[in-house]
């Protein structure tokens, strides 16, 4: 088998890769099917030099062709014995795929693409340039079909040279000619310089490649822990709740009971008077219809014959002490389970408060990157409002309840629960949740501070003051610098001083920042921790001090 496929390839022509037909040898020795041969030379007549297909040596003049009879015969005879063509394993060349250019006829798919011939070969056409020397140094990559795009179209010459001040390759004619004194360098070097680039490319994107793939990973993980928590919290709840059903229903039930065995007494009870007094009634009606023939009788000595035999009357429950109960009888129970419902109300509803805060604090996303700017910071500005009712009576309000000034005289403010009356201080209105910025600007001295709404308000007590406390966080702004106030532990913080505080909030993160706001933005303090509720902005001010909350810009 392998010595028929060697006979194949010897007496096979390597334009047509078919048996020869009309065989001729050219005079380096290599056969061709005269008319493959001749077409090729046909293309080859405008240069004026004709080479051989397999190793390129060249003739001039254009070699007269003669049929090879010798080898003619040998073919007649091989294909009387049985030597059938051989079969073509190439593929041919699609629309798609590069054509050898030196096939003839049907061409077939190219398996590589010459820099240095400008050219494409199947693979029998590219075999001289693996067994030739001077063909070998050749520069062999992947078939193209952009060769042409590396001839110079002004100058027809290969492109070898890459001009780094107009950013394109050139032929060796444009360096002397429209590039003249730029900086050039081989294409070779440019390519080196710029493979090193893209490898440096390649890496940084290979890192954030593995690096997204662990946080994927980690993603996953925390996926699956947050669906097996909010699964085990559903199905706890589901429990706690059906418990709390089953012990409202029980106690339903009791009380429903209660009612129903108390009515059956009472019942029982008031029926018992009322056969007894029904039975009275029949009793007198019978001694009243005595009385009452005794009465009618006409004969003197009948009536006073009969008179003494008269019955006497039976003990008779007098009417007095009968107690008839009141018909809001069991009102004071319906009155007893209103009250019930009623503190069972505030009780669920204080208790989905504090499930809607610990909800919020669930962080299931992925968290966003703090800004980094000024303009980062204002996209997440709010309009902080001040309320009148916490206010301190010696503090006055002014522009649409955003400033607040100190007063040397007691302002005529009404009581009310939620007012601070022993430090001059007061909360925004506004609940802050999620993420806000907002800015204060300030003048003598003050606290800007955030708090839990319920922050103690009456008297001067440490759990009234805004940062000597666990409900409140403080920044202590004075024409020398500023500290940090946090359950009365004062913490150093430096920084440029100015007029304008901004304060970061990220409640759901647990971030609370503060920073000198001028021409630039320079963090003051930063406080990570976790909030358990709703904050409130607010300040204390010095005497003679005020403070502005300023509209977002």
């Amino acid at each position: 088998m392998e010595q028929n496929q060697l006979n194949r390839e010897t007496f096979s022509c390597s334009i047509c890769l078919d048996l020869l037909k009309v065989p001729v040898t050219i005079p380096c020795g290599h056969s061709y099917c005269m008319k493959c041969i001749k077409a090729h030379w046909d293309g080859e007549d405008q240069r004026g030099i004709h080479s051989c297909p397999e190793c390129r040596e060249t003739f001039t003049p254009r070699p007269v062709l003669k049929k090879n009879t010798m080898l003619a015969a040998l073919v007649e005879q091989l294909k009387k014995t049985g030597l059938q063509p051989a079969p073509v394993d190439h593929c041919y060349a699609g629309p798609e795929d590069v054509a050898c250019d030196f096939c003839t006829g049907r061409k077939l798919k190219a398996i590589k693409s010459c820099l240095v011939c400008l050219a494409s070969y199947c693979e029998k056409h590219l075999q001289p340039h693996y067994d030739s020397a001077p063909l070998k140094k050749h520069k062999l990559v992947e078939p193209s079909k952009n060769l042409q795009e590396n001839i110079c179209s002004r100058h027809d010459e290969v492109m070898k040279v890459f001009c780094r001040t107009d950013q394109k390759c050139i032929c060796s004619v444009c360096c002397v000619d429209d590039h003249k004194g730029h900086d050039t360098v081989s294409a070779a070097a440019e390519r080196t310089e710029r493979q090193r680039e893209l490898q440096v490319r390649r890496e940084n994107i290979q890192q954030r490649i593995q690096d997204r793939e662990k946080v994927v990973k980690l993603l996953k993980k925390d996926m699956e822990a947050i669906n097996h928590s909010a699964d085990k919290t559903v199905e706890d709840s589901e429990k706690i709740f059906n418990e709390l059903i089953r012990l409202i229903q029980k106690r339903r039930s009791d009380v429903k009971q209660q009612i129903r065995s108390q009515q059956e007494t009472e019942g029982s009870r008031v029926k018992e008077l009322q056969e007894k007094l029904e039975q009275e009634i029949i009793e007198l009606k019978r001694k009243d219809a005595e009385l009452k023939q005794l009465s009618d009788t006409e004969d003197h000595n009948q009536f006073l014959h009969n008179y003494p035999s008269l019955s006497a009357l039976s003990e008779s429950t007098h009417s007095s002490s009968i107690k008839i109960r009141p018909l809001s009888y069991f009102e004071d129970v319906t009155a007893a389970v209103s009250e019930l419902r009623d503190q069972l109300q505030d009780i669920l509803r204080d208790a989905w408060t504090n499930i809607s805060v610990r909800l919020t604090e669930v962080d299931v996303s992925l968290s966003e990157p703090k800004p980094k700017s000024r303009a980062g910071f204002l996209k997440y500005s709010c309009e902080i409002t001040l309320d009148p009712n916490t206010a301190y009576n010696y503090l006055v309000l002014s522009e649409g309840n955003r400033k607040v000034t100190r007063m040397n005289e007691p302002q005529s403010y009404s009581n009310h629960p939620d007012r601070f009356t022993g430090w001059p201080q007061v909360l925004s209105g506004e609940s802050l949740t999620g993420r806000c910025y907002w800015e204060v600007e300030w003048r003598g001295g003050v606290y800007v501070a955030v708090a839990y709404k319920n922050i103690s308000r009456a008297g001067g007590g440490e759990e009234c003051g805004f940062g000597f406390n666990d409900k409140s966080w403080a920044l202590n702004c004075y024409q020398k610098g500023y500290e940090f106030v946090r359950n009365d532990i004062r913490t150093s913080v430096s920084g440029p001083v100015s007029s304008r505080v901004g304060v970061y909030l990220d409640h759901r993160a647990g971030i609370l920042s503060f920073y000198s706001v001028s021409e630039t933005m320079t963090l003051l303090h930063r406080v990570q921790t976790t909030f358990t509720q709703p904050l409130h902005a607010g300040v204390w001010v010095s005497v003679r001090g005020s403070a502005e909350f300023c509209k977002p810009k």
